[in-house]
């Protein structure tokens, strides 16, 4: 085959190829606690720059995962920033994580539940479930496991535990009265009016380590949206994405890293 006819087949073909890498849309994983955020920073960043990106929500630990089995996630917003501090030690990022946001832990319940004395009602018998998520892979579990741990608690109410998939799945349990009450973030609160009718209590810092939220830049953005995902990166710690940060239930941390 002469080599005029080879570049006639290949050159249609990476011009094909590139308007495919160029057509597909800038892809962000985002840990479950900040699907409620991710729709007001995804909103405003294209008013800000017009780009658009698609948001794949689950739980850290596997999104994790599937970023090491190769999914095509050009940064990862993570509820912690062991997952992402991992992935660049195991080459999968490509700068260093950023925080963008502290995470804060409630306990949260519906119905005649004193929750102020929240301690004392999870041992009681007019609780039967307490949902948190799965502590292996969800940040906000791991909290809630650390919380329970810190007052004595875990082996009282070790029976009693139902773990969500992720702390969206605890959120849907909450929602719809499957349990009683149950460990979620403060986050959620603003997620949807119908949360009005919860009562909830914040859990004080010092029972858990600080949930730290961080974001990476990932390798699979070499393929294609670097410069978009960069954008993205950077607008994280700007005045208008730290404001819509720290109104929506999320305090901002003092020193970007």
């Amino acid at each position: 085959m002469n080599k005029a006819l080879i570049n006639s087949i290949l050159l249609p073909c990476l011009i094909l190829l590139s308007q495919l890498l160029s057509a597909q849309s800038l892809r962000i994983a985002v840990a479950a606690n900040a699907q409620g955020l991710i729709k007001k920073l995804q909103a405003d960043f294209k008013k800000q720059t017009g780009i658009s990106f698609e948001v794949v929500v689950g739980a850290s630990g596997k999104l994790t995962t599937q970023i090491k089995n190769g999914a095509p996630y050009d940064v990862f917003l993570s509820a912690d920033t062991q997952f992402p501090d991992q992935l660049y030690t195991e080459g999968f990022g490509l700068k260093k994580t950023v925080t963008y946001a502290m995470g804060s832990l409630i306990v949260c319940g519906s119905g005649n539940l004193n929750i102020k004395d929240w301690q004392q009602l999870l041992s009681s018998k007019q609780i039967k479930k307490i949902a948190i998520a799965n502590p292996k892979t969800a940040p906000y579990g791991k909290a809630a496991q650390e919380c329970l741990a810190y007052y004595k608690l875990d082996e009282a109410v070790k029976s009693k535990i139902v773990q969500g998939e992720s702390i969206s799945q605890v959120n849907t349990y909450l929602q719809t009265g499957a349990v009683s009450i149950g460990f979620t973030t403060e986050a959620f609160l603003y997620e949807n009016s119908n949360n009005s009718r919860l009562k909830w209590a914040r859990i004080d810092a010092k029972s858990y380590q600080p949930i730290a939220q961080g974001a990476i830049l990932l390798k699979h953005a070499e393929k294609g949206k670097l410069a978009e995902a960069i954008r993205f990166v950077n607008y994280l710690t700007s005045v208008s994405a730290r404001k819509i940060i720290g109104s929506s239930g999320y305090h901002l941390p003092l020193i970007i890293k």
